[in-house]
């Protein structure tokens, strides 16, 4: 098992017990008892766990399932959705990642002559019947927490593609820049990145100043990032700084 794939699988033990030992963790991963506690010890200093005498707690963002997330700042995700619809022009090719932030935005589409390209399944289910939209979907293995195709064939699938923007989400987002909570998703939010000429981030001010698992890439890598009015002047300040184009929605 590799070494984010491993901290994963912990987070998502930790998650569901809310506590779990050293020694149950060792027995579950086949992993030695040093190796586990590095890895402890990292996702302590991010922030997702909090190591005690013998095990570790959770106390990071939830990786519950993609309907239990949608539930969290309702209010935020959908006038940051509806802002960002409104930027994009009738006729325009657009590639929309996962996330519930993202399918806010797909939902303010409705109605619009686009080309919609996604690994989103809740994305691809709420387009599919719009006479308006020509959607593309990328194939792979489905997560099941989150409802997006992930894994080689979806990012073979986008190798091949050139688009003018891409819509994302992030777990997190600090001073280093964008992070996830799953290393799969990651690689294949990097292929998004590639393929497409514009990185447009919509986030809720939550995910300012918190980590996640695995690293994504830096903020100067952002073109535009949409985020809604909690965001502090320190950390607007931070993002303006970086180069990136920021437009953030009242709320």
């Amino acid at each position: 098992m590799i070494l984010d794939q491993r901290r994963d699988e912990i987070l998502q033990i930790i998650e569901e017990k809310g506590f779990v030992s050293l020694h149950e963790l060792v027995e579950k991963l086949g992993a030695s008892e040093s190796t586990v506690r590095r890895d402890l010890e990292y996702l302590d200093g991010i922030g997702q766990i909090r190591r005690t005498r013998g095990g570790a707690a959770y106390t990071g963002e939830s990786l519950t399932p993609f309907e239990e997330r949608g539930s969290r700042e309702v209010t935020e995700k959908a006038k940051i959705g509806r802002a960002v619809a409104d930027l994009i022009e009738p006729g325009e090719t657009i590639l929309l990642d996962g996330g519930t932030t993202t399918l806010e935005v797909a939902k303010s589409l409705v109605g619009k002559r686009l080309q919609v390209v996604t690994n989103s399944l809740p994305i691809a289910n709420l387009l599919s019947q719009q006479a308006n939209i020509e959607l593309i979907l990328i194939g792979g293995y489905l997560y099941p927490r989150t409802g997006v195709a992930l894994g080689p064939l979806a990012e073979a699938n986008l190798a091949e593609l050139n688009v003018p923007r891409v819509i994302m989400s992030a777990g997190g987002i600090t001073e280093k820049g964008l992070f996830n909570s799953n290393s799969l998703l990651v690689e294949c939010e990097r292929r998004m990145i590639k393929a497409a000429k514009e990185v447009w981030v919509v986030a809720d001010s939550s995910k300012f100043g918190r980590s996640a698992l695995t690293f994504l890439c830096d903020l100067s890598s952002v073109t535009r990032l949409i985020v809604d009015s909690g965001l502090s002047n320190a950390w607007r300040d931070v993002v303006e700084q970086a180069g990136v184009k920021l437009t953030v929605i009242d709320v």
